[in-house]
């Protein structure tokens, strides 16, 4: 489709929602293929999510077998749920009932890949930072909230709108997978150390005995992409409503850990460095936790998955898709990843990282 057919189905959403004569102001992207728009009408704002149905691979069956699953592509692979809305519509509803601020939806056509949505407003977390807010407040307000997500209950299959979409498990499968982006972009193309069969065979060994730390914990929503640039501040509201919530279309159920790592490993900025230690005893606490040693070890596991699977991301968003000036987010995330093995859980991984990655330790160095 052109994009001035686009853009004529997007003035036509607007019309049927009754926001026609608005003002459309594109914002900035991210690293999806959704594109989105701050709509203008007198005083009243809204977003325009803008999410073309055919612009990524399918989403997972959720009977799929491993095999099925790779056949369809990453998405299907890693449980990613592309540009289909009937996820954002679903998990939005979701969370706005248990009392969370995630976007009210305002108007939907989901077989076109439009969606109305409240605006939450410019006050990201990353953005006021670089202001007179406190960061350990700020940051304890969201562990606050991961942690009453935690607590709250979900059922198997969310329907909302005529939508149905279903939660499935942040399984071994795709985090692997993600963990896998490490090899072939990051080590591949960036560094040019493509790991031997006998290395990969190693690295999948290995992740299979780190992965099955997880199973400490009772699984919980995941959100999947928790961190300052996907936070607002919304300081007209009480409690856990305080924390506006973006970016949460990929939610599965897994680890309470692995947001609470995308919030305190943040890739695209330094948190404090007292935060984490401090952080992690509030969610525990918070969140109920029983196995605080099993948590921790939890943690690392999927800090190390995660940050292995952002500098693959990060080297594929510069190499296929232009977007260079993820290059410069590279440093900052390998030391992330190299501190993670630091961790006695991790001390295989870090003995094969030495042997058949000295290039993170390079990177991480830089």
């Amino acid at each position: 489709m052109t994009t001035s057919a686009r853009e004529a189905e997007r003035l036509q959403f607007l019309q049927a929602a009754g926001w026609g004569e608005s003002e459309v102001e594109p914002l900035a992207g991210d690293a999806s293929t959704r594109s989105y728009y701050r709509v203008k009408r007198d005083e009243a704002r809204a977003m325009l999510m803008d999410a073309p149905a055919a612009a990524e691979a399918p989403a997972c069956p959720p009977e799929a077998s491993a095999e099925e699953r790779q056949a369809l592509g990453y998405n299907a692979t890693a449980r990613l749920a592309g540009p289909n809305l009937s996820a954002f519509v679903c998990l939005a509803d979701a969370l706005t009932q248990r009392g969370f601020s995630a976007p009210r939806i305002l108007h939907a056509d989901v077989d076109a890949g439009f969606l109305l949505l409240e605006d939450l407003g410019d006050d990201l977390f990353a953005r006021i930072l670089e202001g007179d807010y406190h960061e350990g407040t700020l940051y304890a307000q969201a562990v606050d909230v991961l942690a009453a997500i935690y607590r709250s209950s979900f059922p198997q299959v969310l329907e909302s709108r005529g939508q149905s979409w279903p939660l499935l498990a942040y399984d071994a499968f795709a985090l692997k997978a993600e963990a896998d982006l490490f090899l072939e972009w990051f080590l591949g193309r960036h560094a040019g150390e493509p790991v031997s069969e006998v290395a990969k065979a190693e690295w999948d060994e290995l992740w299979d005995v780190a992965l099955k730390r997880l199973d400490c914990c009772p699984p919980g929503l995941v959100l999947r992409d928790f961190h300052a640039e996907n936070l607002l501040l919304l300081e007209d509201r009480e409690g856990e409503a305080r924390v506006g919530l973006i970016d949460f279309q990929d939610a599965l159920m897994g680890h309470p850990a692995y947001d609470l790592v995308s919030l305190l490993e943040d890739a695209r900025r330094n948190v404090d460095r007292k935060l984490p230690t401090l952080l992690k005893a509030r969610f525990i606490e918070k969140a109920g936790i029983e196995n605080a040693a099993g948590f921790d070890a939890g943690y690392a596991v999927l800090g190390a998955q995660r940050n292995a699977k952002i500098l693959g991301i990060f080297v594929r968003l510069a190499v296929r898709d232009g977007k260079a000036r993820y290059l410069d987010m590279l440093p900052h995330v390998a030391r992330l990843f190299v501190a993670d093995l630091q961790h006695p859980a991790l001390m295989p991984l870090l003995n094969w990282a030495k042997s058949h990655a000295p290039s993170v330790f390079r990177e991480a160095h830089k």
